[in-house]
């Protein structure tokens, strides 16, 4: 585990040297297939060494944000063309991929914490530095505040583990019972508030229009699967109180993906209408992690990856029609079949992923998780309904929107995609499709 961890480390002075661009994300690449070519046991932590090590659920994770990052710098091509600080730029990326190596990886519950707060700083750089909008400053401190104000009270409650059973670690976490109210949701709050949980949803969609396509892809591919992450880590040794209190969570998350469902069919900017489909998609992993059952915990796991990949696509398709019509709205990106028609398919595919299509993982991940969210409750049916129809909804109204129509008559010359945008679009819808494959990997290891 410590090789990548110094690869990454020793690619920091070549972010720096002049037209190294594309040579890290090579390396980045190889990184991915080297880190994917590694021994797995699927029941137990493997790789130990110093406090890192993975398991299966780690694994995924880690891969998912190796392939995002390199992704983030085949996507913003325009950064280096323009020399726009290109250097700090992927001094930024490889920064926030050490910190999300390291959350997923290390075995200690604090050293968690004090990465999973670390990866909020390059984000954060990224949207304030390379963000499209004079209200980036406010998206900032929107996704700042939310996320601390929460997880300072974490940091009390690992202090207070720590005081009672003398150990950090993950695997021994179990044999601790919590029974205090008050812990639980100390420890909790600050991975709904990652993830996010509807309520406390409103830092998403404002950092998501404000960054740029790199920090775009990376909150919706990694930062909203932290929470997740996280919270089944956590849910070792909060059963008791869980079984007690975790239908209050269910609810809020099944209503707010309704909710939030119904507010993307009356969204005119892209951005935000993709923004607030992973919040609905995130409240069925919340749900699905909070049954506490192994259906649950399978399908939030299926669903994070897929929602990753699709939803990081879609950013990207928004962004190539953003780069030529310097417009994310609806009104503006009108009849893009008649002007870019195999772009058009692509919206198609991670559209139709996006609502559950087969084969996509994202259908196995919805899958399981109605089958968890049932089998807890029967009555959990109509929000499910709800909540798949209108995923189908939201996702045609954009497809429809964008690609059919009268196209805007000011579009004096224009072109159509190349090569580099095809390859990202194909290189998200890939793994998306493919991966079900091998669904057995994903759906036996807990």
């Amino acid at each position: 585990m410590m090789k990548f961890l110094f690869l990454m480390i020793f690619m920091i002075p070549l972010c720096f040297k002049k037209n190294m661009f594309w040579l890290v994300q090579m390396l980045l690449f190889l990184m991915m297939f080297l880190f994917s070519n590694m021994t797995i046991n699927i029941m137990n932590y493997c790789n130990l060494s110093y406090m890192l090590g993975y398991d299966m659920m780690s694994f995924g994770l880690i891969i998912l944000s190796i392939w995002i990052c390199t992704l983030m710098i085949m996507a913003s091509e325009n950064i280096f063309k323009y020399q726009y600080f290109y250097n700090f730029f992927l001094f930024n990326i490889i920064f926030l991929l050490i910190m999300l190596y390291l959350t997923f990886s290390v075995m200690n519950l604090f050293m968690f914490y004090m990465f999973f707060e670390g990866s909020l700083i390059p984000t954060l750089m990224l949207i304030i530095g390379w963000g499209y909008q004079p209200e980036r400053i406010q998206a900032g401190v929107y996704l700042l505040f939310y996320t601390l104000f929460v997880s300072l009270p974490m940091l009390i409650g690992i202090f207070f583990i720590f005081n009672e059973m003398n150990c950090m670690k993950f695997y021994f976490m179990k044999f601790y019972n919590c029974n205090l109210y008050l812990l639980y949701f100390s420890m909790i709050l600050a991975f709904l508030v990652k993830m996010p949980m509807y309520f406390v949803h409103l830092w998403l969609p404002k950092a998501h229009v404000e960054a740029p396509v790199s920090g775009s892809m990376i909150l919706a591919g990694i930062m909203l699967k932290l929470g997740g992450y996280g919270l089944m880590r956590l849910m070792i040794f909060i059963q008791d109180i869980s079984l007690k209190i975790n239908f209050f969570w269910i609810i809020i998350s099944l209503v707010g993906s309704f909710y939030i469902s119904l507010k993307c069919l009356c969204q005119v900017d892209m951005k935000s209408l993709i923004a607030y489909s992973s919040v609905a998609h995130m409240g069925l992993v919340i749900g699905g992690i909070m049954t506490m059952n192994y259906w649950g915990f399978l399908g939030s796991y299926v669903l994070m990856i897929g929602h990753g990949l699709c939803s990081s696509g879609l950013f990207c398709l928004a962004n190539i029609n953003y780069e030529r019509l310097l417009s994310r709205s609806l009104f503006m990106n009108k009849g893009m079949i008649n002007l870019m028609p195999s772009m058009s398919l692509w919206w198609f595919l991670l559209l139709s992923a996006a609502m559950a299509a087969p084969p996509s993982l994202n259908l196995m991940g919805e899958i399981s998780l109605i089958n968890s969210l049932l089998s807890w409750s029967w009555m959990t049916m109509l929000m499910l309904m709800m909540i798949s129809f209108f995923s189908a909804s939201y996702s045609l109204y954009l497809y429809s929107y964008s690609q059919h129509g009268k196209y805007n008559v000011s579009l004096y010359s224009f072109y159509m995609g190349v090569s580099r945008e095809y390859l990202l679009l194909l290189l998200h819808w890939l793994p998306l499709n493919i991966l079900i494959l091998k669904i057995d990997y994903f759906m036996i290891w807990f």
